[in-house]
């Protein structure tokens, strides 16, 4: 049973509610219907009511068990435009601009709501630039605890290989938010990678902090330098978070991933050939290979689901289909459950 499929179950049980704030964007709707007939939650629908109503009809779409919400007309306007002048006043943001008009923009308002916790998790970026979704996220959720970088994470899952990573799940960091971290952002990016990975599939985190070369004794190259005092800092920060995860680096992605090859370049521990967690050194590497397996691979891939947060969020590619607009929607539900509620059977005889 793939990842999905299996947090899909979980959620059943405990449901969940997913605002969107793109809500007549055609994808965003199949996808929120997919949700509400799975019984997962309830989707909530940002933007023009009759527009929505117009495409779910030619879609053929019902939008029973689906809330929509116009901002502009909603009862929590007001209070949403007073807690964003509050975070303006009192918050560490660079937030700007009038709390009232921002609040009636649905990328802020889907934050207030998760923020009230009036939703459990948002999801956007089907229609917009990856910047305008985004920098409302970072502007307004509060960060986790002990955590300074917010980082995205992509999960790619094969359900033909389920050696691969966690029964089928790999999941990838960071591919779209940090061009070039430093080790204690890769540090924070690695613990809140692992931290999540572990919530939702309940296996121990097998962390690769990737690099070009393999456990180099001497190397003087700096890319390379920095990931190893990074495996070095992120060890040190899983501990102090209560994280548990193995951590290795510097590590070659086929000495990560492929035991075999681990055996032949004489790679031991737990990570090496084992790995289910990817660290990437830069932006460029992460994003670059997270798009190349994709196309070349034909691999399934959700997200970016954000981590370094305190509330469950994605910002989506524009060019997500609404099969991966819903698996990231079951994602970051899931990440909204309790993980004794995820695996309940967890820790007993």
């Amino acid at each position: 049973m793939s990842l999905i499929s299996r947090l899909s179950v979980r959620l059943q049980n405990h449901p969940k509610r997913v605002v969107f704030p793109e809500g007549s964007d055609p994808r965003i709707i199949q996808a929120a219907r997919q949700f509400a007939t799975r019984k997962l939650g309830v989707p909530i629908l940002l933007g023009d009511r009759q527009r929505i109503k117009i495409v779910a009809a030619r879609l053929n779409v019902s939008l029973e068990g689906i809330r929509v919400l116009e901002p502009e007309r909603a009862d929590e306007l007001q209070a949403y435009a007073d807690k964003l002048a509050s975070i303006q006043r009192y918050g560490s943001s660079n937030l700007s601009g009038d709390p009232l008009e921002l609040a009636k923009d649905p990328n802020y308002f889907g934050c207030m709501m998760v923020a009230t916790a009036a939703a459990d998790a948002i999801v956007t970026g089907a229609t917009s630039t990856s910047a305008s979704g985004l920098r409302a996220i970072l502007q307004t959720l509060p960060r986790q605890s002990g955590v300074k970088t917010v980082s995205s994470m992509l999960i790619l899952e094969s359900e033909e290989n389920t050696k691969l990573g966690a029964q089928g799940a790999l999941f990838l960091s960071d591919c779209a938010v940090v061009p070039e971290p430093t080790p204690d952002q890769l540090a924070d990016i690695a613990t809140t990678t692992a931290g999540l990975a572990a919530h939702l599939t309940g296996e121990l985190p097998r962390v690769a902090m990737l690099g070009y070369s393999t456990h180099s004794p001497n190397s003087r190259v700096l890319s390379i330098q920095r990931v190893k005092s990074a495996t070095e800092l992120a060890r040190r920060k899983a501990a102090e978070l209560g994280v548990k995860a193995e951590i290795d680096g510097e590590l070659q992605v086929d000495a990560a991933l492929d035991a075999f090859v681990a055996e032949t370049k004489e790679v031991g521990g737990a990570v090496a050939g084992k790995a289910n967690v990817l660290i990437f050194p830069d932006l460029n590497a992460g994003n670059i290979a997270s798009k190349m397996v994709q196309i070349v691979a034909q691999i399934p891939a959700y997200g970016q689901i954000l981590t370094g947060l305190e509330r469950p969020a994605a910002e989506i590619s524009r060019g997500a289909s609404a099969h991966d607009i819903l698996g990231t929607a079951v994602i970051v539900a899931a990440q909204a459950v309790d993980r004794r509620y995820l695996y309940p059977t967890e820790g007993k005889a």
